[in-house]
């Protein structure tokens, strides 16, 4: 599943769009398509995982899910794939094997756009907050938590485990205040040194434990397993990565 940093790399490709006016549109997405025809996309959003793009009275929801994917002027995936093709003057969108939907403007306001963790405008306190209120959970599933962290996911949930050396299962109540806050800190850094080596193309020679099956610090051997509620895969390390 892409995560938060690869959903802003995709907004800077579509960027380019903003500003001109739908001429046609395909894909078997479940919705009427023909409102867009004629509309001029105003611009571009993003919340972690999700892309939503805005027209005057409507707007576009994208999110990739699982192995979704998409291209730029040219369709690359079978018709079968495609779930909303959007065509313009000067070339084409296409979004694969993805959910697309209409929202309102409604829709968009209800966002806590303060929980994207790439955002400019990411408030670290509110995280905090959110997080006292849920002492019981798993760090894992904190980190993956969408509404706390939007725009974390598996990768980054197990580099910034090991960064500051806290095992996934450990509880966040148990959590000293200073790992509870390193915890939040390295969520946005891990996040924004995972845009710069996907932009790179160096992000998996960066992976210290994640997919890895030896500790680069101590040597001994990885843990692999399911965690949390969503049963995510997990890699850490025993030794040097402490359960609370």
């Amino acid at each position: 599943m892409p995560e938060g940093p690869s959903i802003l790399l995709m907004k800077e490709d579509l960027r380019k769009f903003t500003g001109q006016k739908v001429t046609d549109t395909a894909g078997n997405a479940k919705f009427d398509k023909e409102p867009l025809e004629g509309k001029t996309l105003l611009e571009i959003k993003t919340f972690g995982k999700q892309t939503y793009l805005v027209f005057d009275e409507m707007s576009v929801r994208i999110h990739l899910l699982m192995f979704g994917s998409y291209s730029i002027d040219e369709q690359t995936k079978p018709d079968s794939s495609l779930r909303l093709a959007l065509h313009f003057k000067t070339g084409a969108m296409y979004f694969y094997t993805c959910s697309v939907k209409m929202v309102d403007h409604e829709f968009l306001t209800a966002i806590d756009w303060e929980a994207d963790i790439m955002s400019d405008i990411w408030d670290p306190k509110k995280a905090e907050k959110k997080l006292k209120l849920k002492p019981q959970m798993m760090a894992c599933d904190a980190l993956m938590n969408q509404d706390i962290f939007s725009g974390v996911g598996n990768i980054i949930k197990n580099e910034v485990l090991f960064r500051i050396g806290v095992q996934p299962e450990s509880l966040i109540g148990n959590l000293p205040p200073k790992k509870l806050k390193e915890l939040i800190t390295e969520a946005r850094n891990y996040s924004f040194d995972f845009l710069k080596w996907k932009k790179e193309f160096v992000l998996k020679k960066h992976w210290l434990v994640h997919t890895k099956a030896i500790c680069p610090i101590c040597g001994e051997k990885l843990v692999k397993k399911q965690t949390g509620i969503g049963k995510r895969r997990s890699f850490y390390c025993e030794k040097d990565q402490k359960l609370y």
